[in-house]
C-alpha cells in the first residue's frame, strides 16, 4: 500500500521540462487575459491577442489529453489536473485566470526541488522539445504583435490586420519570403531582422534535434557493437594468457621431473 502511494506522489515531486514550458505559457496567457480585460485595444490587436490565446489553449488541451492517455490511473490524473483542463477552455476569460493555480503549483515544485538543472540535463530530448515549443509560441506572438503595432495605421503599410501580421511572421520566421507582405517603416525593418535571425536559429536547433533523434540510436548501436568487439577481444586475450600459463606450468613440471631423474641417477 505504501509503495502504491509512493508511486502516485512521485510524479508531482519533480517538474518535467514540459511542465515548465506549460508554466511559462500559462503566465503568458494570464498576461494576455489581463491585457484583453483592462487595456484599450483596437479591433485588430484584440483579434490578434485572442488568436494567440486560443492557440495557447489548444496547446494546453493537447498536453492534457496526452497526459491523460499516458496516465495509468485516469481518475487520479483527472482529479489532480482538472484545473488544467478547465483553464484551457478558450474564449472564457474567467476560467483562464485559473491558470494561476498551475503557475503556483509548478513554482511550489521548484521550491522543494534541490536541483532543477541536473534533471533537465538528464532529459535532454524532452528539454529541447519543450524549449522549441516555447520558443515558437513566444517568437510568433511577440513578432506578430510588434509588427502590427509598428506597421498598423502607417500610410503605405500593407500589414494592417491580425491575419496579415501572423502570415508575415510565419513567412519571415521560415525565411521563405513571399514578398506579399513586408514592413515599410524603420521599426518594422528592425523587427523583421530580429525575426529572421530568430527563425534561422530556431530551424538550426530543429535540424540538430532531428539529427540527434535519428543519428543518436545508430551511434549507440555502433558504440554497443564496439563494446562487444572489445569485450570479445579481451576475452580472447585472457584465454590465450590462460593457455600460455598452462603450457608454462606443464613445461615446469617436465623440467622438475627431469631434474628429479638426474638426481636419482646420481
Amino acid at each position: 500500500m505504501s509503495e502504491q502511494k509512493e508511486l502516485r506522489v512521485r510524479p508531482f515531486e519533480m517538474p518535467t521540462p514540459i511542465d515548465l514550458a506549460m508554466m511559462v505559457l500559462s503566465l503568458v496567457s494570464v498576461i494576455l487575459v489581463i491585457v484583453l480585460a483592462f487595456a484599450r485595444l483596437n479591433t485588430q490587436t484584440r483579434e490578434l491577442l485572442l488568436f494567440i490565446d486560443t492557440s495557447i489553449c489548444i496547446i494546453f488541451l493537447t498536453n492534457f489529453f496526452i497526459g491523460l492517455f499516458k496516465a495509468r490511473d485516469k481518475w487520479f490524473y483527472i482529479k489532480h489536473h482538472w484545473i488544467d483542463f478547465v483553464a484551457s477552455i478558450p474564449a472564457i476569460e474567467a476560467l483562464r485566470v485559473m491558470r494561476l493555480f498551475q503557475i503556483l503549483r509548478v513554482i511550489r515544485l521548484i521550491r522543494v526541488t534541490r536541483s532543477l538543472i541536473i534533471p533537465l540535463l538528464r532529459q535532454r530530448k524532452q528539454t529541447t522539445l519543450a524549449s522549441l515549443l516555447l520558443a515558437l509560441v513566444l517568437i510568433l506572438s511577440l513578432s506578430s504583435m510588434l509588427i502590427l503595432i509598428v506597421e498598423g495605421g502607417v500610410e503605405g503599410a500593407n500589414i494592417q490586420t491580425a491575419q496579415d501580421a501572423i502570415w508575415w511572421t510565419l513567412v519571415t520566421i521560415s525565411t521563405v519570403g513571399y514578398g506579399d507582405f513586408y514592413p515599410v517603416t524603420t521599426a518594422g525593418h528592425v523587427v523583421g531582422t530580429l525575426v529572421i535571425v530568430c527563425g534561422v536559429s530556431f530551424f538550426g536547433v530543429i535540424s540538430g534535434y532531428m539529427a540527434s533523434v535519428f543519428v543518436a540510436p545508430e551511434q549507440q548501436e555502433n558504440a554497443d557493437e564496439q563494446k562487444k568487439e572489445m569485450r570479445q577481444e579481451v576475452e580472447n586475450v585472457l584465454k590465450r594468457m590462460e593457455q600460455n600459463q598452462a603450457r608454462i606450468l606443464t613445461e615446469l613440471d617436465e623440467v622438475k621431473a627431469e631434474l628429479s631423474k638426474l638426481k636419482d641417477g646420481r
